[in-house]
């Protein structure tokens, strides 16, 4: 991922015409929510478009959050996947938080690079905008994933990137 930009620092210069720009040092980086709407049948579509950006947020000293309250995270997996282990936590909301509680939380205590979260239903506009603003207090990025209820759910995304990867065949 490249991230163009003026910049007076040679190691920043450095970093971004090599293409592995720390995220955090951008100046535009301040927080960002989006959403990947994926279907059950194509669950890699999620994977192709999440894990390069990942990869790249792996090599910030902070943690790579998973909330994911009906699964578990295949250490197998993580490990093919390349992901730093040392690096990657998985939490389970406990009865008493929903999962965008726990996303709330995570996001502005500014020790998560990207908090990822499992969702069965889309946010409402207010949860969105609280996202956000955490997101944004934590300079944390914050991705919600989850399945379509069809091949087309007609909704529109908000700000930030929404993928229906059923388009994408």
């Amino acid at each position: 991922m490249n991230i163009t930009g003026y910049s007076k620092s040679p190691v920043k210069k450095a970093r971004i015409a090599s293409g592995r720009a720390d995220l955090s040092d951008s100046p535009e980086m301040k927080g960002m929510v989006s959403e990947i709407v994926y279907r059950d049948d194509q669950p890699w579509m999620a994977q192709c478009l999440l894990l390069p950006l990942l990869h790249q947020l792996g090599q910030q000293s902070r943690w790579l959050l998973w909330l994911t309250p009906n699964q578990r995270l295949s250490r197998s997996w993580l490990q093919a996947s390349g992901l730093p282990l040392t690096k990657v936590m998985q939490a389970t909301p406990s009865n008493s938080w929903t999962t965008v509680d726990a996303m709330l939380r995570a996001l502005r205590t500014g020790n998560y690079s990207v908090v990822i979260g499992w969702l069965s239903y889309e946010v409402s506009d207010e949860e969105h905008q609280l996202l956000l603003e955490a997101a944004e207090a934590g300079n944390a990025m914050c991705f919600i994933l989850r399945a379509a209820p069809g091949a087309d759910n007609g909704t529109r995304p908000r700000s930030g990137l929404k993928i229906h990867s059923g388009l994408y065949h």
